[in-house]
């Protein structure tokens, strides 16, 4: 099974054209096994990705605690209730983001920085959860893992300016993705996703995320460096 990725995001994806996907065998060994992966469309690469797969052993094990004082998701709001009650306090970006219909269900822990513009801490915790089962194809987990790792990444690292990714005056984007599989759960349980940005610079937020299962056992992390450029005005 995969174990760890990293992929840059090299070009927006034409949602109308299909993507094809020129796979390079690097390497086959008795325990482990690499594969690069270049998505094309319009002739051209938008995206790469350099996959490792292991095949399971056995071995020493530890893992970092799960945050103990986070609450539980059966005592918070769903994005889209969360729409319902404070809409109208609501910046419009990211009412249309709470509005889209996805696969994915989040409830965040923290609210502030949905309506203040106020600098926090760049950290927040957020649980999420697949809105139906998944197969339990290892294969297809991962993917859905890593789809559903992308969410909210990047939001944390706007959050020390008291900006959102959702301001007009903000361009966003995915720069790269990098994830490491740690242990297996059923991804429409809730995950609690832990999420801080050490850094912010040269246009560029880092952040790194992990995910643990309500019992606690820490299921993946995730690195992740986005694009947050400022747009100038056309004075400027």
């Amino acid at each position: 099974a995969v174990h760890s990725l990293y992929g840059p995001f090299m070009r927006p994806g034409d949602t109308k054209v299909p993507i094809v996907y020129e796979v390079d065998r690097i390497r086959d060994g008795g325990s482990f096994t690499t594969r690069r992966v270049v998505a094309v469309q319009h002739g051209q690469a938008i995206f790469s990705l350099e996959a490792s797969f292991q095949q399971d052993e056995v071995g020493l094990e530890h893992q970092v605690p799960m945050p103990q004082d986070v609450p539980g998701p059966d005592t918070l709001l769903s994005q889209r209730e969360l729409l319902g009650k404070f809409g109208e306090a609501v910046p419009d970006g990211i009412k249309r983001y709470w509005e889209r219909d996805r696969p994915i269900e989040m409830k965040p822990v923290m609210l502030k920085h949905y309506t203040s513009r106020e600098k926090l801490e760049p950290k927040q915790n957020i649980w999420i959860r697949t809105t139906g089962p998944v197969p339990a194809d290892r294969a297809i987990q991962a993917a859905v893992l890593a789809y559903l790792s992308d969410m909210t990444l990047l939001d944390t690292s706007t959050f020390a300016h008291g900006r959102a990714i959702f301001d007009r005056d903000i361009q966003a984007a995915s720069l790269d993705h990098a994830m490491w599989f740690h242990r297996s759960h059923a991804l429409d349980d809730w995950m609690l996703y832990t999420q801080d940005s050490p850094s912010t610079q040269g246009s560029r937020g880092f952040t790194r995320g992990s995910l643990f299962a309500r019992d606690g056992t820490l299921i993946a992390s995730v690195a992740q460096e986005g694009l947050i450029r400022l747009k100038r005005s056309p004075a400027e």
